[in-house]
């Protein structure tokens, strides 16, 4: 039998098909953005200007308050700082999404991307005016600070994207030390 009557497969591939995330990221984005979103409607109708509801005691409350500023309402003369800084990182996780193969760095990265579209709505649609908005905050612990869940979303995923800097897993889903050439391969001088 010749190698022309034989079957030829189109597509044999030694390892498994890497599968991006981007549906993953999307997904996720999209329910931090949605969840963010649906709550800060219902507390803004229901919560605004009433008492705060306590939930654990006086550790855990829902008090809205408006907050112009970053967190822990640092820079409150700064938001439309704060505006194309969101813009930025959304526009950075846009551009990484092309080579993203890791769930985790999916997830991460829409968690990321969800929470600062939350906040950016915020700040481009609330009073006072178009990117002067000030975010809708209405989760308050004792001794801590006031904050919304796109906040918590930015927090996780910025943990979950530095835990995995530190373990060394990039959005490609490679190893760091597996994308670094071998001596041998990067062929130095006097090195076999």
């Amino acid at each position: 039998m010749s190698t022309s009557d034989t079957p030829q497969i189109p597509f044999a591939p030694s390892a498994p098909a890497r599968r991006r995330r981007i549906g993953v990221l999307i997904s996720m984005a999209l329910f931090a953005y949605g969840l963010d979103l649906a709550s800060k409607v219902l507390v803004v109708a229901h919560l605004e200007n009433h008492a705060p509801v306590p939930l654990i005691g006086d550790w855990l409350t829902l008090q809205v308050t408006r907050n112009a500023g970053a967190a822990f309402s640092m820079g409150q003369a700064m938001t439309v700082v704060f505006t194309v800084i969101a813009a930025i990182v959304i526009a950075v996780i846009c551009r990484i999404a092309h080579k993203l193969y890791s769930l985790p760095w999916a997830i991460a990265l829409g968690m990321l991307l969800g929470g600062a579209f939350g906040n950016l709505t915020d700040r481009v649609l609330r009073s006072p005016g178009v990117f002067r908005g000030a975010v809708v905050d209405f989760i308050s612990v004792q001794y801590y600070a006031v904050f919304n869940l796109a906040d918590s979303a930015i927090v996780c995923g910025g943990v979950l994207v530095v835990l995995m800097s530190f373990l060394g897993t990039t959005p490609d889903g490679r190893r760091e030390r597996d994308t670094v050439p071998d001596a041998t391969e990067a062929g130095e001088p006097g090195k076999a």
